[in-house]
């Protein structure tokens, strides 16, 4: 990583070693679909991301995280994926991502891409082979086909229901008309699940990951970790609708199998292998949603993945009790494993933060936009490594769609709104007063509007607005990634807990960097009378105001 210029009249710190880039980077999530249009068709595609690739190094990421940009038929925007080796047309070709990791390493940035084993696209060469073949034929073993119950077949083979709504499993038609056989997709039935058992799916990834790898990139973030291995008798669950309440894996026959790690292991070899070439780490970060920290650290075992995602804050309560709880756990469990804990508020699955502190106080976009900025700050002064989603830096609310124009999978199978994700998917306001507010970038007149209508108050958190506002969300991520590059204490400074009034979370990094954050709505008393290095919101010094998070250096602190 390049090093950082000085802030607030403070020197850089040492820039961490090559191999050791992720620990504590900083990486910002692209959702390609919705960054930046560079042909006018109203969707994000990967030269729209080469051009927005500037601003992100001005923001002061490390890295960027890419949503997929596969071949797809697009059932799920991309996680249905038809041909891991290649760019859809609608995002680009292969000539334009090799531009775009070009430009990132002119830039000194990091990029990585998402990889969906868990499943592919019923569009996938494999898919449309098993479809084509005979039952227990070797073209089915690469999935999860098996034969129905009841007299004819015409029950599925298992009790289990699918994480986007509905039965998991599916009935084919065979070649000869007649129905048939039943095929397992614990998402929708346009995502049928790979058989991890059968060594041409392990064989298959291995290739992928090496076509990609030996294109420049820095690693991988991995769909749905916990998943890809199934109980290998495919019982009844005890709680077959536990998947269909929830996103998390509750499933304990279709997630978190022990075979999985094995998974890792092997993936950890490749990524292996290229280090040992040039010195530098290939990243895996995981999507790991399992039961608690310590099931979470079985995955970032030195022989494994690099990192998971530490969910546990993203939906913690607006609690200082809440959110120190969660903290000491990740801090204690993923310790011990050599890694360090990877720290998100919001990601493309879930209903942005502003909008989720807002409902939580039913008071308001106000407070809500108040405590985001806290959470920000401290999850910016945590140890460990953060991920920032696309628009966070410019603390875009949720945007409430009509049913009629909603896209996800989930309400096409539910009817349930309350898990739809368009919502934290909208294509970004990067200028003007009227949509599409600067996401068509090509400087011609959009030919379509944006994918996901963009709402007129989208004015109101353009870019162009947040780089002239010297108080805007924007300013505050970038002056706190800046000193996160500045500050020793927050490289390796350990955290320490300090005393603090009940609805104040304090520690200390290191040996002086002091970070309070009041979940409160009244002022309380702060751990450093002085003026801050940095502040969530308006705040010179004396109580900390409710809902504000503050940064201090101190070399005299009591525990």
């Amino acid at each position: 990583m390049l090093a950082a210029p000085a802030v607030n009249g403070l020197p850089p710190r040492t820039s961490r070693a090559t191999e050791q880039w992720w620990r504590d980077a900083v990486i910002y999530q692209v959702y390609v679909r919705s960054f930046l249009d560079s042909t006018g068709d109203g969707i994000g595609d990967l030269a729209g991301v080469r051009t927005g690739l500037p601003y992100l190094k001005k923001l002061g990421v490390d890295g960027v995280w890419l949503s997929p940009f596969y071949p797809s038929p697009q059932h799920d925007h991309g996680y249905d994926v038809a041909d891991y080796c290649d760019v859809d047309p609608v995002y680009g070709d292969l000539e334009e991502f090799d531009r775009m990791v070009a430009d990132a390493r002119r830039l000194g940035m990091r990029l990585l891409l998402d990889i969906v084993p868990n499943h592919c696209s019923s569009d996938h060469v494999w898919f449309r082979e098993a479809l084509a073949a005979e039952p227990g034929s070797a073209a089915r073993e690469r999935f999860h086909f098996a034969d129905g119950r009841g007299e004819d077949g015409e029950e599925p083979p298992n009790n289990w229901h699918a994480m986007f709504g509905g039965p998991a499993w599916s009935r084919v038609t065979e070649p000869d008309g007649t129905p048939g056989q039943w095929y397992l997709h614990m998402f929708t039935p346009e995502q049928p699940d790979l058989n991890w058992r059968n060594p041409e799916v392990g064989e298959e990834f291995d290739r992928v990951l090496r076509f990609w790898l030996d294109r420049g990139i820095d690693g991988f973030r991995i769909d749905v970790a916990a998943g890809l291995y199934k109980h290998p008798d495919l019982p009844d669950s005890d709680d077959p609708h536990a998947d269909e309440r929830s996103r998390d894996s509750v499933n304990p026959l279709a997630w978190n199998q022990p075979e999985v790690h094995d998974v890792w292991r092997r993936w950890r070899a490749v990524c292996e292998e290229y280090t040992a070439e040039d010195g530098h780490d290939r990243l895996l970060v995981g999507e790991v949603s399992v039961a608690n920290a310590r099931e979470h650290a079985r995955y970032i075992r030195p022989d494994e993945l690099h990192q998971a995602f530490f969910f546990d804050l993203l939906s913690a309560p607006w609690n200082a009790d809440a959110f120190r709880t969660s903290i000491a756990e990740a801090m204690r469990d993923i310790a011990g494993t050599g890694s360090t804990t990877t720290w998100v508020l919001n990601n493309h699955d879930q209903i942005r933060s502003v909008t989720r502190y807002a409902e939580a106080s039913g008071d308001g976009r106000c407070l809500g936009s108040d405590r985001a900025r806290a959470a920000a700050l401290l999850m910016l002064a945590l140890p460990g490594s953060a991920y920032v989603y696309q628009g966070e830096e410019l603390g875009l609310p949720e945007v409430d769609l009509p049913d009629e124009l909603l896209t996800d999978p989930i309400f096409r199978r539910t009817g349930n709104r309350s898990r739809v994700r368009d919502g934290c998917r909208v294509p970004l306001p990067w200028s003007g007063h009227a949509s599409p507010f600067g996401f068509t970038s090509s400087g011609m007149e959009p030919t379509r509007p944006p994918w996901l209508p963009q709402p007129e108050w989208f004015a109101d958190h353009a870019t162009d607005r947040a780089l002239a506002d010297p108080h805007s969300f924007w300013h505050l991520y970038r002056e706190a990634l800046q000193l996160r590059q500045t500050l020793p204490q927050l490289g390796t400074g350990e955290l320490r807990w300090l005393d603090s009034p009940p609805s104040v979370l304090t520690f200390v990094r290191g040996d002086g960097l002091i970070c309070a954050v009041n979940f409160g709505t009244a002022p309380a008393p702060a751990p450093v009378p002085g003026a801050p290095l940095l502040a969530s919101g308006p705040y010179t010094g004396g109580d900390l105001p409710g809902s504000t998070a503050a940064w201090w250096i101190s070399d005299h602190i009591t525990a």
